[in-house]
């Protein structure tokens, strides 16, 4: 079992401010390292806990191994984890998080194709049961439509130089590999780029992960949800790793913790009714301690924003 290390574990579990009888939900269930500490504060609580890998599932099965009767385990994509409540009878709960990064076994299995420092077929599919994977954006995307997805979800600066060297180089013949594709990523730069610090593929590999998954697409959806399935004095927590993810869980926190002006006159206090339903438990974002980063380098770029139902 590959071993993966929950960042901002202490920052998460602190902020949900768990209630030994409530009901909470991980929407993004890995190896079960934030699960784990949600059921070690639970009673005669409950815990809900999405995945759509399959091996995701089965291995926190046995990391879980001593709380069986307090969660439920759920093979599917985080936005459809309100159809399951639903089905469960479970209107509102106690609180939410998700863990946005990709697991570190995800990572390091060649196998998955997720990583640009291991030679593997392309796939990148979290949910392996699914059609789409890396394979076919890169062989079958138009080049406008490489272009716009390295632009949007990478931000790499060389998108359209990429994109149309991938669409000459799989005229002669497919693109398989994840070396097949850094080599033309890397051919298509300048050396002064290539000279600077970081891998030249990881704004490229993330921006097809990011089409694969629809990961930009599931966390919209599970925002909105989250939010309405919050009781009063519930908490959601989320995790992010990179600048898209973030923007859309704060314009989303913000959206319903902040009063844009008041109905009454400028001179006057907002009423109950103006205050909104929501408040940020951390104006702040939370990053992880120098500690942390040293002892697991992959959470530097993780920032954790949580809100709280108030009415």
């Amino acid at each position: 079992m590959s071993k993966h290390i929950s960042v901002l574990l202490n920052e998460t579990i602190d902020g949900l401010d768990v209630k030994p009888n409530g009901t909470y939900v991980d929407l993004t269930l890995g190896r079960g390292g934030h699960s784990k500490e949600i059921l070690k504060k639970l009673d005669n609580g409950l815990l809900v806990a999405f995945d759509k890998d399959e091996t995701a599932i089965n291995e926190s099965r046995q990391n879980l191994h001593g709380f069986e009767g307090n969660f439920t385990l759920i093979l599917d994509d985080f936005r459809n984890f309100k159809k399951h409540l639903n089905q469960m009878g479970i209107d509102e709960v106690d609180g939410l998080m998700a863990d946005l990064g990709v697991s570190s076994p995800q990572f390091d299995d060649p196998s998955r194709g997720f990583s640009y420092k291991e030679d593997a077929r392309l796939d990148m599919r979290m949910d392996t049961r699914q059609k789409l994977s890396a394979y076919e954006v890169i062989n079958t995307y138009s080049l406008n439509d490489l272009t716009r997805i390295f632009r949007e979800y990478g931000e790499d600066k060389y998108s359209y130089q990429i994109a149309n060297k991938i669409v000459k180089m799989r005229e002669i013949s497919p693109i398989e590999t994840t070396t097949q594709l850094v080599d033309i990523i890397k051919a298509s730069k300048p050396q002064k780029e290539l000279m600077k610090k970081g891998h030249p593929a990881k704004q490229i590999f993330q921006a097809i992960r990011i089409e694969v998954n629809d990961e930009l697409g599931a966390l919209k959806d599970a925002l909105t949800d989250a939010l309405k399935s919050l009781k009063i004095g519930g908490r959601a927590a989320f995790i992010t790793f990179h600048s898209l993810e973030d923007r859309l869980v704060k314009n989303a926190f913000n959206e319903v913790s902040k009063v844009e002006g008041t109905r009454h006159n400028v001179f006057s206090l907002p009423t109950e009714d103006d205050l909104p339903n929501y408040r940020l438990v951390n104006n702040k974002v939370i990053i992880p301690s120098e500690k942390e980063m040293e002892e697991n380098p992959r959470s530097k770029s993780a920032k954790l924003r949580i809100i709280e139902r108030v009415k």
